[in-house]
């Protein structure tokens, strides 16, 4: 009798057991073969003994299986073992290679940044150790991760440098552009003056050219940031031109040094030049104080740009720029770029204090335009200073023709002078002085400052100044459009999204620092900001506060920048194009420079004295050397 069971798990063969209720051969255990074989090829006899049981059972048990099957069923059979070997062989093999994927691009792109190939793996590497790119398997050892890190922080740091080159030459270029052309247009005043002057007096001139010359070195002096109060500089002008003029017209006199002191005082009261020192101070006040402050701006600008494109990125930053340029590469994917929107949120996390500087920055820029425009008109620094030595001659011939009446009154207000020793004449010679200067014809004196005009410099730097605006707030944009650097905004479903190559899903932030608390790339500290950044900020706001005033005609003390306020002002204190006829000045004092001043004493002298007339203007300038 046969009794065929079926053990509970299905796949396995049928257990026949022997009649008469005695137990069958014992079934083959699985393996039993390998382990047979396994005994044979090692010799142990106890490997042998089961091996040999075990084949000695197995015709019985075909038999037995035979007889025990069921009808429909098919006979269960050992599996062939070379199948079973492929099958041990292959499935493990196919595993492996799905996971293990070469690392060939990645080896040769690592290698192309300079890096020596020793430490990369040649297949996929088990990822546990990284710390910022996903911890799958990955082409990156921790020092590939390290390298590549610091890697990272130099490309973003050359890319804001070099994308803020725009900004930063046009700041130094047109700044020494603009310093070169008014240094040049005061040397050519100063120049011009001096020939028309030695043309015409020749030695008598050059006695007094000083007077002149310490005009023109104030106003350079002022022009560089130089401690000069304008207002006060001028009014001394024209009270030593004064005193000058009133020796040369009353020779037979001589006038102590508190004589002159007295004369000087009547200036104002008696106006001996006529209204040219009136008109010709507003002129060059408000000139100089918007070319010196326009220029300082320049500066400014220049500073700000030049140490905001230097950026030193935190360590949240680096993390986020490692993960967004190299992480790729540790995902065996070194040709795919970063996503468009993924870059935007990690710039605007790592420039969010730069972002800050915006606000101030434009109005900056738009401090800067407005004087501009004051530049090009009413207070354009070429138009005053290229006819000052005729202004000047013009202010001298006032005071011929009023010679007469400006002495009686000077006489009458201070007392009556002694006689000069040894010129008993009691004749004065303002009847001598009647010949001007021939008008002034712009055509005659092209400008030649700098090779430029003020108009075109002017015309040149406002088109720079307007391509500046709003730059540190569109930074990220402009950082990212770059092709090196990301895929670009067409392509949303090929790039790099900081984990994979597939669409990047976040929002993207705002810009600034407070806008970064929930960027999902930059871990950013919005109560910590940067105390650089804002030193620059604070340095734009006291600089646009002094163009307000300038584009007003109002002077500031550029010494005092920590107070934005410093300095009640000098100038014509204008709001319209067209100033009004006059003037309250109320000058503050500004750093030291150099200049020259050649301006007064030779409009002193006219072509058309006698020769006795010069002589004895030669010999009573001669006494009168050591003034004031």
């Amino acid at each position: 009798m046969c009794v065929c069971a079926r053990p509970s798990p299905p796949h396995l063969a049928k257990v026949c057991l022997g009649g008469r209720g005695a137990p069958g051969p014992p079934p083959p255990q699985p393996g039993g073969a390998a382990e047979a074989r396994r005994g044979a090829g090692g010799g142990g006899a106890g490997l042998a003994r089961r091996a040999g049981v075990a084949r000695r059972a197995m015709p019985a048990a075909r038999g037995a299986a035979r007889r025990c099957a069921l009808p429909g069923l098919p006979l269960p059979g050992p599996p062939p073992p070379l199948l079973m070997l492929l099958v041990l062989l292959v499935l493990p093999a196919a595993g492996a290679e799905g996971k293990a994927r070469s690392c060939g691009e990645v080896r040769q792109a690592y290698s192309a940044k300079g890096f020596s190939l020793a430490s990369v793996p040649y297949q996929e590497i088990a990822g546990e150790h990284l710390r910022i790119c996903p911890q799958e398997y990955t082409c990156c050892t921790s020092e590939m991760e390290d390298k590549l890190s610091q890697q990272s922080k130099l490309e973003f740091e050359n890319l804001v440098e070099e994308t803020s080159h725009f900004v930063r030459t046009t700041f130094v270029s047109r700044h020494k552009k603009f310093d070169e052309f008014f240094r040049e247009l005061l040397e050519n005043a100063e120049r011009s003056l001096n020939d028309m002057f030695v043309r015409t007096y020749g030695m008598l001139y050059m006695q007094n050219s000083e007077v002149f010359q310490d005009l023109f070195t104030e106003l350079k002096r002022y022009y560089t940031g130089g401690n000069v109060n304008l207002e006060e500089m001028l009014n001394d002008f024209w009270a030593r031109l004064l005193e000058r003029m009133f020796q040369l017209i009353n020779p037979q006199y001589h006038f102590s040094e508190d004589y002159l002191e007295c004369v000087s005082k009547y200036t104002d009261q008696l106006k001996p030049f006529g209204d040219v020192p009136r008109k010709l101070k507003v002129q060059v006040t408000r000139a100089f104080i918007a070319a010196r402050t326009f220029v300082q701006g320049l500066t400014v600008g220049r500073e700000v740009a030049n140490r905001v494109s230097k950026v030193s990125p935190t360590p949240g930053c680096i993390r986020a720029l490692m993960k967004m340029l190299y992480c790729p590469y540790c995902r065996g994917l070194p040709t795919v770029k970063p996503c468009n929107n993924y870059c935007l949120n990690v710039m605007k996390g790592c420039l969010a204090n730069q972002a800050d500087l915006d606000t101030e920055w434009n109005l900056f820029i738009d401090a800067m335009l407005l004087v501009a425009e004051r530049l090009e008109g009413p207070f354009n620094i070429e138009s005053v200073m290229d006819p000052i030595d005729v202004k000047i001659s013009e202010a001298i011939m006032n005071m011929q023709e009023n010679s007469m009446q400006v002495s009686a009154k000077i006489f009458q207000g201070c007392g009556q002078p002694k006689p000069a020793p040894g010129l008993r004449s009691s004749r004065s010679v303002p009847e001598n002085f009647n010949t001007r200067f021939r008008p002034y014809n712009p055509e005659e004196r092209p400008t030649t400052a700098a090779g430029t005009s003020l108009d075109r410099l002017v015309t040149d730097i406002k088109e720079k100044l307007k391509l500046s605006k709003k730059f540190w707030s569109t930074l990220p944009y402009t950082i990212c459009k770059d092709e090196r650097v990301t895929a670009g905004p067409s392509v949303e479903e090929d790039c790099w999204n900081g984990h994979t190559k597939a669409r990047y899903l976040p929002e993207i932030m705002n810009d600034g620092l407070t806008n970064q608390i929930n960027n999902p790339e930059v871990d950013v500290d919005i109560t910590r900001p940067d105390t650089f950044i804002r030193q620059q900020i604070m340095a734009l706001r006291v600089m646009t506060n002094k163009l307000k005033n300038a584009y007003n005609g109002n002077d500031v003390n550029f010494q005092d920048t920590s107070d934005e306020t410093s300095g009640s002002g000098s100038g014509s204190g204008c709001t319209d194009d067209i100033c009004p006829t006059e003037f309250d000045f109320i000058t503050t004092e500004a750093p030291p420079v150099d200049s020259d001043r050649r301006e007064v004493e030779a409009s002193a002298i006219q072509p058309g004295w006698s020769l006795q007339t010069l002589l004895v203007i030669f010999i009573s300038l001669v006494l009168q050397r050591q003034w004031r």
